[in-house]
């Protein structure tokens, strides 16, 4: 559809930008499922993901991309210098989880992996970033391929160990800042459990903030049936995990949004005998920045509290294990990119969500670069099968990102992730 506008030079008008780079669409999906398959089948841990990177580097490389391996260990960037205009960033997450996938799928992973414990672990793209990096792998390619129909920088950006908080701010601390162009926009997004074919939007909080940590506490071990004798770490842990449930029932208020989850809870070997300590692992979702910080504060006061209540030998350890930041799109650029998607796909495809609880590292690149950013979800699930399992009541069932059965449908989810992000980068990338 046209505005009636036209750019300066004699490229096509803005709004047939994306018909002139999508028209190449079938011909790159072949190989985009190929690749999607490949990397599914052969997942990689945080920091783990050579292979992975390998294969993006190589596709970035073919299609005439500068291509710069090995930033923040495992991270690849692609540089596409195209004539003046805007630098758009386009990122891809690429680390598996260690999950044992139960999907049943004819390309399942059944790779084993040694984790930074040394334990052998089943690995699993439970999170759906096989997809996120055969998206941006095709999209590059469709963008070098229709170079004649816009101008500017395009920089794609293939990062390790989202899931493990740490793969953003490794590339940053590794020079990327200084080494790249700095971007005019930072686009990225993520599958999620929606319906196939839809794109899900929202300016401002896109998703919470995270903190994880591990509290350990000393007791004092004795024989199961002399317990006068001991300082039982087990009844302290118990206690402290039923009272951090009351930071979000007695401590946040109505319309605070906060989740906190005690994920781990372990202490002693054998019945009869009452350990020296226990360790309890939590995690905090929380959506504001003050609320953060007041819910971080309980914790560390109850936790101490119950251990001095208890008669701890010694004052408990708590150690932070990762943190995510809030991801924040800003409110601009996510108008520009939402009129592009309600331009390129149905009305009823484009829908604003609301904040998640799920958490996410991407946020670092544009609050750290100091330049706006936007992030997006795509439905994975089967239209049909969402539908039935809305009207009975049944969504909850659906599997999500982290679960065993995670297995978004290939297609339209592939199409849709591919001209998402094309159509999202040419907002900026006028000819």
């Amino acid at each position: 559809m046209s505005t009636g506008i036209r750019n300066s030079g004699a490229g096509p008008e803005k709004a047939d930008l994306p018909h002139a780079v999508l028209i190449h669409l079938e011909a790159v999906l072949p190989e985009a499922e190929a690749i999607y398959k490949d990397i599914h089948a052969h997942p990689e841990l945080s920091m783990q993901e050579t292979r992975t990177a390998g294969i993006a580097a190589d596709r970035l490389r073919a299609a005439g991309f500068e291509v710069t391996a090995g930033i923040g260990r495992t991270g690849v960037v692609g540089l596409l210098r195209n004539g003046e205009g805007a630098t758009v960033m386009l990122r891809a997450d690429m680390d598996a989880l260690p999950v044992l996938e139960a999907t049943g799928l004819a390309y399942a992973s059944t790779v084993v992996a040694q984790d930074r414990s040394g334990s052998k672990v089943p690995v699993m793209h439970a999170c759906g970033h096989d997809l996120h990096v055969a998206w941006l792998i095709a999209a590059a390619t469709l963008l070098a391929r229709s170079r004649e129909s816009w101008k500017g920088t395009l920089m794609v950006v293939f990062q390790p160990a989202e899931e493990t908080a740490e793969g953003a701010q490794a590339m940053i601390d590794d020079g990327l800042f200084r080494r790249f162009p700095k971007p005019d926009v930072v686009l990225g997004q993520h599958v999620m459990s929606l319906p196939a074919g839809v794109l899900a939007w929202r300016a401002g909080v896109v998703s919470s903030a995270a903190d994880s940590m591990q509290i350990r506490l000393f007791g004092r071990g004795a024989h199961g049936s002399m317990p006068e004798a001991s300082i039982d770490p087990v009844v302290m842990a118990a206690a402290t995990v039923m009272r951090l449930q009351t930071i979000v029932s007695r401590e946040t208020g109505a319309s605070e949004a906060v989740v906190l989850t005690i994920g781990s809870l372990q202490a002693g070997t054998k019945e009869n005998v009452i350990p020296d300590e226990a360790v309890i692992k939590l995690n905090v979702r929380t959506f504001d920045e003050n609320v953060r910080k007041r819910v971080l504060a309980s914790i560390e006061r109850i936790v101490n509290a119950e251990a001095a209540a208890s008669g701890a030998v010694k004052m408990p350890e708590i150690t932070m294990l990762d943190r995510y930041s809030m991801v924040t799109n800003d409110a601009e650029a996510t108008r520009v990119v939402v009129d592009a998607f309600r331009s390129s796909f149905p009305a009823g495809d484009v829908q604003q969500t609301k904040p998640t609880s799920a958490s996410e590292d991407f946020g670092c690149f544009g609050s750290q670069w100091h330049v706006p950013s936007v992030f997006w979800f795509v439905g994975g699930v089967d239209r049909a099968l969402y539908a039935k399992a809305k009207e009975e009541n049944r969504l909850s069932e659906i599997p999500t990102n982290h679960n065993p059965h995670f297995a978004p449908v290939i297609h339209p989810t592939l199409e849709t992730g591919i001209r998402a992000m094309v159509v999202a980068s040419l907002a900026w990338l006028a000819a």
